[in-house]
């Protein structure tokens, strides 16, 4: 089950306390990093933009537009994002269900029932692996959920968890 709300609904949201486990605090810097990474490519097109437009004698100030808004929306991405991000994803295991709460603008609520859970992964890309973080993984007939850039450990007993309780409601 899905459920998203706004802000200010989840301020007003009282049914159901909020998720209480964190992810790793270095998922802040996996996620700038990424950002950087990502970035990057729109950074460099638009200094080849700014080539162009200089060679058609565009004025200089409105050929140099394109790098500077793409400058300022990567340092938006890479510094300000990952810390919210970080401060807005919760998670909690329990018997019955996972519990994800995650968003920026548009916060989602997730109840995952240990009875709809088909299999649990962990992944480790080249980046987390350098971080020492993974990712776990719940399958259901309806698609994957993913708890990102937990430690190593953390997500190992995670995934440990979720595989044990969604077997036992095998009998259901």
């Amino acid at each position: 089950m899905r459920v998203e709300h706004s802000f200010e609904q989840r301020l007003s949201l009282s049914s159901r306390p909020a998720p209480r486990e964190h992810l790793d605090p270095k998922a802040r810097t996996l996620w700038r990093l990424s950002g950087l990474l990502s970035a990057a490519p729109l950074v460099l097109l638009c200094a080849g933009a700014v080539w162009v437009l200089l060679r058609l004698d565009v004025h200089p100030a409105l050929a140099v537009a394109p790098v500077i808004a793409a400058c300022v929306a990567a340092l938006v991405g890479v510094i300000l994002v990952p810390d919210l991000q970080y401060r807005h994803w919760r998670y909690e295991i329990g018997e019955e269900e996972v519990d994800l709460q995650y968003g920026l603008v548009t916060i989602t609520r997730t109840l995952i029932p240990m009875a709809r859970i088909q299999h649990v992964d962990t992944r480790r890309g080249p980046l987390e692996r350098r971080f020492g973080l993974a990712s776990v993984i719940l399958y259901t007939a309806a698609g994957a959920s993913e708890i990102p850039a937990l430690a190593g450990g953390v997500a190992d007993s995670v995934r440990d968890r979720i595989a044990a309780l969604a077997n036992t409601r095998d009998d259901l």
